[in-house]
């Protein structure tokens, strides 16, 4: 058994990658599937979706790389966090979509419990702010708002997970109920500090404790497949969270050190070791990876809208028919045409934190068009993660001491945004040769558990860089845009 199995269920689509016994992608496949807005600011998915089209994908993985199950030494799951799901603990059947991440329809109910005072005790037992954006409220809705939700959850009837518990759950055909750490700690009902679901949180919500999951090290046994799934069970032993395992597969073990993802939205995580770091500029807290039942913590920084602004390109404007289109626009784009674009569609995240805030465009002329906006686009990309770095600077200055950014996603596959990303950042930006950092995250956690891969120090030697971009921008052109776009924002939240 020499592959490993990784699961990467994402936000607007499923992907399974198979790596090969020296941890390089032999074989993917990925699908695409549906995004519900029932109403402004909310945002589900179809739960059926999320488990037919991994599995799916997995099977076509499989395929693709013309090997058999019996050479797949273990599994490992990474996904969307926060994304809130309840289903039947006995037949397994949703009792609601899956209310995702973006969803906004809890607003009025975080407020409420800020007004009660609520929010400090919350952040101090998660290092979370009460927000629409983490599962808590959004489980307390579900039991509110679907007919007979709550009489069941308190009879034992009704289980609670995001979407790696969700997963486990059928891969296992219900044998397994579990989480990582790191899932959890996204969940707003757990105490990092204690390493446990806190009751306080869930009796503030007026949650079972009984609905969460068992919460696990982010290598661990979480169970095997069914049989008729993959041909042989297999067994799960790596989850993480997204932005969790995209850090794990950058290898940012040593304090100090910083990547940022851009997928559907930007996360940036450092890593602070075993010091949990309370932040004065409304950054998260979190646990960036957890072995031997011993946490690692962060500081991670939360921008709701990246890859999803060029998506608004495709198919709202319709400006473009595919993301790589976006380079040549911005490299057309006028330069004396300073647009500054705040992509708000569901509210603006870290530092600022407003639910209720809406996207706005800034410098428009008659003869702006589709390449300036496509430059706007990409530049609000480096303007939200500058946002971000600043927060993290003053939050923990050990963090300037090395101002490289290691950088994965989608996104990073455009060199002009990366070099805008740099310029703007007045900072290094490390491209790595493998880029699937976020599987590959998963798939060392799996493989390390399945003795197939190399310890921590090993895998953090195999990282390898493909490019680094070096800020080129004047510093005073850097600090005239920056601040432009400081203008922009100010003008969007108090709109």
């Amino acid at each position: 058994m020499t592959h490993i199995l990784a699961i990467d269920q994402g936000t607007t689509s499923s992907r399974a990658i198979l790596f090969d016994s020296d941890m390089k992608p032999l074989a993917m496949a990925q699908q695409e599937f549906a995004q519900h807005y029932p109403d402004s600011g909310w945002v589900e998915h179809d739960p059926a979706d999320l488990w037919t089209t991994t599995v799916d994908t997995c099977r076509q993985a499989i395929e693709r790389a013309r090997i058999s199950a019996e050479s797949i030494a273990a599994i490992g799951i990474t996904n969307q966090r926060e994304t809130t799901l309840v289903w039947d603990r006995q037949t397994g059947k949703p009792i609601h979509n899956a209310i995702v991440w973006q969803d906004r329809r809890t607003a009025s109910l975080c407020a409420a419990l800020r007004d009660d005072g609520n929010e400090a005790m919350v952040t101090a037992r998660t290092g979370l702010l009460l927000d629409p954006y983490f599962s808590g409220t959004k489980l307390k809705w579900l039991l509110d708002n679907v007919d007979g939700a709550r009489a069941k959850a308190k009879a034992g009837e009704l289980i609670f997970g995001t979407v790696d518990t969700w997963l486990i759950w059928h891969l296992t055909e219900g044998q397994s109920h579990v989480t990582d750490a790191t899932n959890a700690a996204r969940t707003m009902l757990y105490d990092i500090h204690e390493g446990s679901w806190s009751q306080e949180i869930c009796d503030l919500l007026d949650i079972p404790i009984a609905m969460l999951p068992e919460v696990h090290d982010c290598a661990s046994d979480f169970g095997v497949t069914r049989t008729d799934l993959f041909g042989r069970e297999i067994p799960i032993y790596g989850v993480a969270g997204d932005q969790q395992a995209a850090t794990i597969g950058q290898a940012c073990f040593e304090p100090g050190m910083l990547k940022s993802t851009y997928g559907t939205g930007c996360f940036a995580l450092l890593n602070t070791g075993d010091t949990p770091v309370s932040s004065s500029n409304r950054l998260l807290t979190t646990i960036g990876y957890q072995f031997d039942g011993t946490p690692t913590y962060a500081l991670e920084g939360s921008i709701f809208v990246a890859g999803a602004v060029v998506q608004w390109l495709r198919d709202g404007l319709q400006i473009i028919q595919s993301a790589h289109e976006t380079q040549p626009l911005a490299e057309a784009a006028d330069p004396a045409q300073q647009i500054v674009l705040v992509p708000a569609f569901t509210g603006l995240g870290a530092p600022y934190w407003n639910p209720d805030c809406r996207g706005a465009v800034f410098g428009l002329t008659r003869s702006s068009g589709p390449a300036e906006l496509a430059r706007a686009a990409l530049e609000s990309v480096g303007f939200q993660t500058r946002d971000l770095l600043e927060a993290m600077r003053a939050d923990w200055p050990e963090a300037t001491e090395d101002g490289v950014l290691r950088v994965d996603g989608g996104m990073t596959a455009s060199d002009w945004t990366m070099q805008f990303l740099a310029d703007i950042l007045g900072a290094e930006v490390d491209r790595p040769e493998i880029t699937e950092t976020t599987a590959l995250g998963v798939a060392w956690l799996a493989g390390s558990r399945a003795g197939i891969y190399p310890d921590r120090d090993g895998f953090a030697e195999t990282w390898a860089l493909e490019r680094r971009f070096e800020p080129k921008m004047a510093p005073d052109t850097r600090e005239i845009r920056y601040s432009a776009w400081k203008r922009a924002v100010a003008a969007t939240l108090s709109a």
